[in-house]
């Protein structure tokens, strides 16, 4: 049997003020082949937005990261996207009509890139946390925009938004439905280990593999996808979770399950999702 990919489905990389490569030799040590790279925040980045065109900064670091992590033997796939909470933010200096168009036009952009193939996927969703009804109103909005982008590309679309539930999975899938995206191609990150809702509405979760979440996720079976959420912010060391986090609790869980599901979780559903090739 050839060696195993281990993937991680959402990790950020902070080439000036984080660990950079030294986080990505981490990860690779311990076992990692592929990762999701996900533009960090432009607020994380220091860049200040006031209008479409500041986002190309934020896109153009992601997409150079992945060119210096793919030198070392780890494949990195851009994915490029807008913090959902600068809603909060531009709203407050823009308006929230202003700020939709700030964040839909950032996206156009972002999905201009995946076009031409320098990134593989877009990143929305919504704030985690409660919001007041026009800026949750907002951000469907344009949540609702990237899913027209994700139909017409034909690309993924990973969701940073509150912790699912079956009612609020339901939810996505109809603002998808509407904007006729097919939910195979949805990624809930940051997921709750509910496989089974999600599987009912089509959407794959992304679950953190942090305490027993990946055990619990396992009870109801092997459709999801596994990640750490590192920020590599320096002021959070290991935030969300170390880079070694997918490796090591892959290789720790296979010794009681075997590869099998493994082959699934970090080749099959994504390079389905993503369609992407995901070999060593």
């Amino acid at each position: 049997m050839s060696q195993l990919p281990i993937t991680d489905n959402h990790i950020h990389i902070d080439m000036k003020r984080g660990r950079g490569l030294d986080a990505v030799r981490d990860f690779q040590n311990a076992g990692g082949t592929h990762m999701f790279l996900v533009s960090l925040p432009s607020r994380h980045l220091g860049v200040s937005v006031k209008k479409p065109e500041d986002y190309k900064t934020v896109f153009d670091l992601t997409i150079e990261a992945a060119s210096k992590i793919n030198e070392t033997g780890v494949t990195a796939f851009p994915v490029l996207g807008i913090h959902p909470v600068d809603i909060l933010y531009l709203s407050e200096e823009n308006g929230v009509k202003k700020a939709v168009e700030i964040m839909c036009g950032g996206f156009d952009i972002a999905a201009s890139y995946v076009q031409k193939g320098d990134a593989i996927a877009l990143k929305s969703g919504r704030p985690h946390f409660p919001v007041e009804p026009d800026i949750l109103s907002a951000s469907n909005q344009i949540m609702s925009h990237v899913f027209e982008h994700g139909r017409d590309l034909k690309c993924a679309v990973q969701l940073h938004v509150e912790d699912m539930t079956p009612e609020s999975i339901k939810d996505i899938a109809e603002i998808a439905k509407k904007a006729g995206i097919g939910t195979e191609k949805i990624v809930n990150h940051h997921a709750t280990p509910l496989v089974s809702a999600a599987e009912v509405f089509g959407i794959y979760p992304s679950i953190p593999a942090a305490k027993d979440n990946i055990e619990i996720a396992f009870e109801q079976g092997s459709r999801f996808l596994m990640e750490t959420d590192y920020v590599d912010d320096p002021d959070k060391p290991g935030f969300v979770l170390g880079p070694k986090t997918v490796p090591k609790k892959t290789k720790k869980l296979i010794e009681t399950i075997g590869e099998e599901p493994f082959w699934s979780i970090h080749q099959e559903i994504p390079s389905k999702i993503y369609d992407v090739d995901i070999e060593i």
